[in-house]
């Protein structure tokens, strides 16, 4: 059956997020435009659990036949965000590749020993950092391309649609590369591990921010950038029909003053069913829910509301005179 609208899923992975996007395109493969934007965690412990429905990316990509990837978007380098990713591009290497480093860096890049991590937070950023680089080799290997997304590029998709960047700014592209450099340039392994540390916290709002347009629909995806992190972006470009919420709902991750800029109809929040971290924050629930904004949730953290259902995934269909609602696909 020929898709005529642009189908939007959020995979349960757990804690992370793993975003699918598909628009009709007479130009591609299968007359499909597909990509995934981030691909969540790859560690095996997120996946024990299967009660609530949550599913590896790549296995969720397999299970629905999903054939090729034209794009992945890498939003940032944490762990429960890009290191799917390398793992479905073992089935799937992406015909092009967005991240905001410039394009060769990740040759400059060492393989990282996770055993010399100090903590928790130091080993899952070290294996993000192995697990970019190789998703890197990977898409060069198979022939796909690695771009480097600056703020205001656009990709202009099928019908009136386009994928715009609108963050991060020329100066926070130029801080990241600027501390990576210098991570990987320092050779004490205190320093190291400060430094990796350090970067590990900012990392978040150097994430890409993007903005779908799809007939007369908007969609935004701001990766983990909390409230903060949308300081000089135009606030046309905020308001959205569909809001991911930044940092999995966690407290820092929106405001109120930003969410009546953005304005949504619906948000999704990429939380945990356990509510790691103060995912899916009870503040931040009920302050939409104050505002008449329905939340949907990837995976089935508790709400005031009653059980969410156990789910694979959470499907929107995007397009004029569709109503921006989600359904819970199990």
């Amino acid at each position: 059956m020929k898709m005529e609208q642009m189908k939007l899923t959020f995979v349960n992975v757990g804690y992370g997020e793993a975003i699918l996007l598909e628009i009709p395109e007479a130009s591609r493969r299968d007359g499909i435009f597909t990509a995934l934007i981030d691909g969540g965690s790859a560690d095996r412990q997120e996946y024990e659990d299967r009660s609530s429905g949550r599913i590896p990316v790549w296995d969720y990509l397999q299970k629905e036949h999903i054939g090729h990837l034209d794009l992945m978007v890498c939003t940032h380098i944490h762990e429960d965000h890009v290191s799917g990713m390398r793992k479905a591009a073992q089935i799937l290497p992406p015909g092009e590749l967005w991240q905001t480093l410039p394009v060769s860096f990740y040759e400059n890049m060492r393989d990282l020993d996770p055993a010399a991590a100090q903590n928790l937070s130091q080993d899952k950023f070290l294996r993000a950092l192995n697990d970019y680089r190789e998703l890197c080799v990977q898409t060069v290997e198979h022939g796909g391309f690695i771009r480097k997304v600056d703020c205001g590029q656009t990709m202009f998709l099928g019908g009136d649609g386009y994928l715009e960047a609108l963050a991060p700014s020329e100066r926070e592209q130029s801080e990241l590369e600027e501390a990576m450099a210098e991570l990987f340039a320092e050779s004490e392994t205190g320093r190291f591990l400060q430094k990796l540390s350090e970067l590990d916290r900012r990392m978040n709002n150097y994430s890409l921010i993007l903005r779908i347009v799809y007939q007369d629909r908007c969609v935004l995806l701001p990766g983990d950038t909390n409230a903060r992190g949308y300081a000089g972006i135009p606030q046309e470009k905020l308001q959205a029909d569909l809001f991911k919420i930044g940092h999995h709902g966690q407290k820092d991750g929106i405001s109120g003053e930003l969410l009546k800029i953005i304005s949504p109809e619906a948000v999704v929040c990429c939380a945990s069913s356990d509510r790691r971290y103060d995912s899916a924050h009870p503040d931040v629930v009920r302050m939409l829910e104050d505002m008449g904004i329905r939340p949907y949730f990837s995976d089935c953290p508790p709400t005031a509301n009653g059980e969410i259902p156990p789910h694979r995934a959470l499907r929107f269909i995007v397009g004029r005179e569709h109503p921006m609602t989600g359904e819970y696909i199990s």
